[in-house]
């Protein structure tokens, strides 16, 4: 037999294995799983509508952490989910990886935290634990990473996130939240936070003197300015909308403001930045970015548009330009940011809204109309919609 026909089947009955314990599983209803009961909101399919949905969670294990989930974030990636746009979604599904809250319970082996503190948990709450990149603090880039919500756990059961009035996760993937740190505003930063905060530090832009730009003033964006700011940066905007000018420079604290549809703008600012930061979304032209950075300059994307970008290969050979892409960060560079968040006051700028709002609130996101993130108030109302019984 030859190699690739052991790895193959390998891969086939390691998938086998694979569907056979998650058919096992799924036999049982979602409340019927785990001897934990939870309620939450769940989609039930891409319409994305999100309602009143009980299920289960595992108890707590010796190195788990049970927390009562206080607020939760609605990240982008949350609309993309329910609505199956990128492909893989199951359903039903209770979205959310912003989730903070107060500890509950801990499992006997448990040191990090104690009953009483103030944790949270972002997008992972599993990975191999064996690969380079878990020995390197890079569980997000572990090819075997176990999201929050949507993915499969170890048991073979899908995960649930947020949206729910309790959390279950291994200590490893419980971020504690500083004291005094406002839990309402912290909880975006779970995700946005470290997807900005993580290539600010790894591309070494967030430096005394390095000129950056930040392209997109959104969720990912504002938060973006902040951190840059912070580390020393000096930091220039750079947005199709002249109309936030101002919330950029007044209320952000940026440097500068760039409207990238100004030819004369652009043209003014050619070779002047060390690194840029894409938080866009949306399919936009890479070669003006490109045009703005210094020789050996760096863009780095941590939106992520559904379709393919042109990508200008002659504008990175002049110039020695690097283009790159980061997603969030493994769990100690997580604590670490928001550790530098609580010391440096950085919060995101939220909108609070009660549970019952959450698909109107999806419904201003896909028009992004909130600045700059909702957070769900999930400990003052979520209870409240619970049907009765």
């Amino acid at each position: 037999m030859s190699h690739h026909t052991k790895a193959f089947k390998r891969i086939f009955q390691t998938f086998s294995l694979w569907l056979t314990n998650l058919g096992s599983e799924m036999a049982k209803s979602p409340e019927e799983e785990h001897p934990v009961k939870v309620f939450g909101w769940a989609a039930r399919d891409p319409s994305g509508h999100l309602s009143p949905f009980t299920f289960s969670r595992r108890v707590t294990g010796e190195e788990d952490v049970r927390f009562k989930v206080l607020y939760c974030g609605i990240c982008h990636s949350d609309l993309h989910s329910i609505k199956n746009e990128w492909g893989f979604s199951n359903y039903p599904m209770v979205p959310g990886h912003e989730i903070v809250g107060e500890v509950t319970e801990v499992g006997s082996k448990v040191e990090k935290v104690k009953v009483g503190d103030k944790v949270g948990v972002g997008c992972m709450v599993g990975a191999c634990h064996s690969c380079d990149s878990c020995a390197n603090d890079l569980e997000n880039y572990c090819p075997k990473l176990i999201l929050t919500y949507n993915g499969i756990y170890y048991d073979g059961t899908i995960t649930y996130g947020g949206y729910s009035d309790s959390m279950v996760a291994n200590e490893r993937y419980v971020v504690r939240i500083p004291d005094g740190m406002p839990l309402d505003s912290a909880a975006p930063l779970l995700c946005a936070g470290i997807t900005v905060y993580s290539p600010l530090k790894y591309f070494g832009l967030g430096e005394p003197g390095k000129h950056i730009g930040i392209v997109g003033l959104g969720g990912l964006g504002h938060v973006a300015v902040k951190f840059a700011k912070a580390l020393g940066s000096k930091v220039t905007v750079i947005s199709t909308s002249p109309s936030k000018k101002a919330e950029a420079l007044e209320h952000l604290g940026a440097d500068s403001f760039l409207v990238s549809r100004d030819q004369d703008e652009l043209q003014a600012a050619m070779g002047t930045f060390d690194g840029i930061i894409d938080t866009v979304s949306a399919t936009h032209p890479i070669m003006p970015l490109l045009g703005l950075l210094k020789s050996h300059g760096k863009l780095i994307m941590v939106g992520a548009p559904c379709e393919p970008l042109e990508l200008p290969v002659f504008s990175l050979i002049i110039g020695r330009k690097t283009m790159a892409g980061s997603g969030i960060g493994g769990m100690k560079e997580t604590q670490e940011m928001i550790d530098f968040a609580a010391k440096h006051n950085i919060r995101a700028d939220i909108e609070l809204i009660s549970m019952g709002y959450v698909n109107i609130a999806m419904e201003r996101l896909e028009q992004a109309d909130v600045r700059y993130r909702f957070v769900i108030d999930i400990g003052n109302t979520l209870a409240a919609t619970k049907p009765s019984s």
